[in-house]
């Protein structure tokens, strides 16, 4: 899928270290090496997949996606970011059209996206493309201290 030089396609692991840095732009610092780990799983699994968004072969962004296991009519975006310098040019929704058409070829009829509260801008984005907001939530959090 392309348009106007972007191109979309499947995640691999020659992007880690573009994924990285655009995860530390969402707000999720990760390492090169975590992010191999990663992508190398989910890669591997047919319930996700991971398209990135090129320019002339640079990375400008990537979304994850994965069918809910418990509903598999139901999918739910893990990630969606797209390069600051590159944003309001249609990318973000590019990558939603391509995750849309896969959810729908795996038959799954709903999609869910979680946003932080925070993020107004994200918010507007994902009504303009027909989602609601459902519900708002808190995350708790428990360090175990126990675990190595």
């Amino acid at each position: 899928m392309a348009d106007n030089q972007i191109v979309i396609r499947l995640a691999t692991v020659e992007d880690t270290e573009r994924v990285a840095d655009l995860s530390t732009q969402l707000g999720y610092p990760t390492s090169p090496e975590d992010t191999q780990r990663y992508l190398a799983q989910v890669t591997r699994d047919s319930n996700h997949v991971v398209y990135v968004a090129t320019e002339d072969g640079w990375v400008v962004g990537w979304v994850h996606i994965r069918v809910m296991l418990h509903d598999g009519r139901a999918a739910e975006i893990e990630g969606l970011v797209v390069d600051e310098a590159y944003r309001g040019r249609g990318i973000g929704r590019l990558l939603m059209q391509q995750s849309e058409h896969w959810m729908r070829e795996r038959g799954c009829g709903t999609v869910y996206v979680r946003s932080n509260i925070v993020r107004e801008e994200a918010h507007r984005f994902y009504e303009g493309l027909g989602y609601e907001n459902i519900k708002t939530s808190l995350t708790f959090c428990k360090m175990l201290s126990d675990v190595g």
